[in-house]
């Protein structure tokens, strides 16, 4: 529930006790956009109790009438693409250009999700004698999605949209950081046309998220976050025995070989490290390159990294804006200060940064920071960031830089820059993860499955194989001649 003074935020009643607000802050300025309120028990169960009425009514729809109104959901956000963008930086912090893709990524996600809703069917099985089985696809019932604060916007259309055309409803939390635009998503559902209560917007941090998870009420839990917080997911939902999809961390490697297209390369650890100032779980924030190229990788690089705009996200020319809050910028310098400890060498950036705008003063802002002389055994090397800061490393052999870049608990991307098409698609077989770029980085169509190995969670995002995260399977048996005198009775 979110309360504010700001004019273009606004909204919703605040739970009956109204107390333990928590402020929300523009990460821009540092300036105060409005109060969240946190959900507790009573909130959560009416919220429930509306997306399950909303369910019973849902899921009896044909998957074509559910495309239709997914569909104009879709149209709403297109048209009202830009102003969505704009709330979601002044919510998050990162650039309006970044915003504007991650707006488009989630109409067409509805889109998607739409287009298959209709299609979705089970199998026929011809059985001895006339007799035969068939399979229904149907769906979980009330499913909760629970957020980060990267992706605000773009995740909970990344989760409800298989959700819904699959027959569910759904609960989503956004992070009490970022607890705005889950509500236009809300207000645009309901313009759509889907029943009322059948995708709902609960406010809070891990409260209302045990509430969420601890309800017998609830069939599935999405979420995206940190692997302890996930682990904590997984325990709880265990207790009623939910289904869960968790994509959580990752520390990825990205791979160069000398025979790469350098140019290419280059960009491609910029994308795969200072995208959303580096708040991105899959980036290739372990960046292994071939000896006989890193002096001139590291060259063009560093000049590329000094030269990323950083301010005022809301500009046109910004490329880098204001990570999400101060205690997680104060974080992330720790992680540069405790590198340069270990003996790695910063050859640009890791410090906060100041836009000359005076209106940007109090906002946390950083300049991405490349790291040298680091090895696989470094705290920046082995611990999620989460923040722009890429560590450099040089390796010899393919045999040699593939153990190095599977010595992980995590399992979420990996990418690979050659020429050489066969190495490309052996090192993609044999990396440890969900999913591996070759030749570029960052890269998520809806068409694609996103999802991790390893500590990175299980399940996956996207794709037609999550109607298989959304929904279940019923088997039916019809006997066409007589049930067998086994007992001779």
């Amino acid at each position: 529930m979110l309360q504010s003074d700001h004019s273009c935020l606004s909204y919703i009643v605040k739970p009956k006790d109204g107390i333990n607000a928590e402020p929300v802050h523009e990460p821009a300025t540092g300036r105060k956009l409005c109060d969240m309120f946190p959900c507790g028990k009573e909130e959560v169960d009416q919220a429930i109790q509306s997306a399950h009425a909303a369910y019973l009514k849902w899921s009896k729809m044909a998957g074509m009438e559910r495309a239709r109104v997914m569909l104009e959901a879709a149209r709403i956000i297109r048209e009202r693409r830009d102003n969505i963008a704009k709330l979601e930086v002044i919510n998050n912090g990162k650039s309006i250009t970044e915003a504007r893709v991650d707006i488009d990524i989630s109409w067409q996600t509805l889109e998607y999700y739409a287009g298959i809703a209709g299609t979705l069917a089970g199998q026929h099985i011809q059985l001895p004698g006339g007799s035969f089985a068939y399979t229904r696809r149907e769906a979980l019932g009330v499913c909760v999605g629970i957020g980060a604060w990267n992706y605000p916007f773009q995740i909970a259309c990344w989760k409800s949209a298989p959700a819904l055309a699959c027959g569910n409803a759904m609960v989503f939390k956004p992070s009490p950081f970022t607890a705005v635009t889950a509500v236009i998503l809300a207000e645009i559902y309901k313009e759509a046309g889907v029943p009322d209560g059948l995708f709902n917007v609960v406010q809070g941090g891990a409260e209302t998220g045990t509430l969420l998870c601890n309800h017998p009420g609830v069939a599935k839990v999405s979420f995206t976050g940190s692997v302890p917080t996930g682990k904590k997911i997984m325990e709880m939902s265990a207790k009623t025995v939910k289904q869960v999809t968790l994509e959580l961390g990752g520390k990825s490697p990205l791979i160069i070989f000398k025979d790469c297209e350098l140019e290419n390369a280059v960009r491609g650890a910029l994308m795969a490290n200072f995208l959303t100032q580096g708040e991105v779980c899959c980036n290739g924030t372990r960046v292994y390159v071939q000896r006989e190229i890193m002096p001139v990788f590291l060259e063009e690089v560093v000049k590329r990294t000094k030269a990323i705009q950083v301010g005022d996200p809301l500009l046109e020319d910004t490329r880098m804006g204001a990570l999400i809050t101060r205690q997680h910028l104060d974080k992330v310098l720790g992680f540069v200060s405790q590198a340069k400890k270990e003996g790695a060498k910063v050859l640009c950036g890791g410090d906060v940064f100041t836009p000359i705008d005076p209106k940007l003063k109090g906002g946390y802002y950083m300049s991405p920071c490349v790291l040298d002389n680091c090895t696989d055994d470094m705290t920046c090397v082995k611990e999620e960031i989460f923040g722009p800061v890429m560590s450099v490393m040089p390796f010899d052999t393919e045999e040699e830089v593939l153990k190095r870049a599977n010595n992980t608990t995590f399992g979420l991307a990996s990418g690979v820059f050659t020429r050489d098409i066969s190495r490309a698609h052996r090192v993609a077989e044999n990396l440890q993860a969900g999913t591996c770029f070759i030749n570029n980085y960052n890269i998520s169509p809806v068409e694609v499955p996103f999802g991790g190995y390893k500590q990175s969670g299980f399940g996956r995002e996207n794709g037609q194989v999550t109607i298989e995260y959304y929904s279940q399977l019923k088997t039916v048996v019809v006997e066409m001649g007589d049930v067998d005198d086994y007992f001779n009775c």
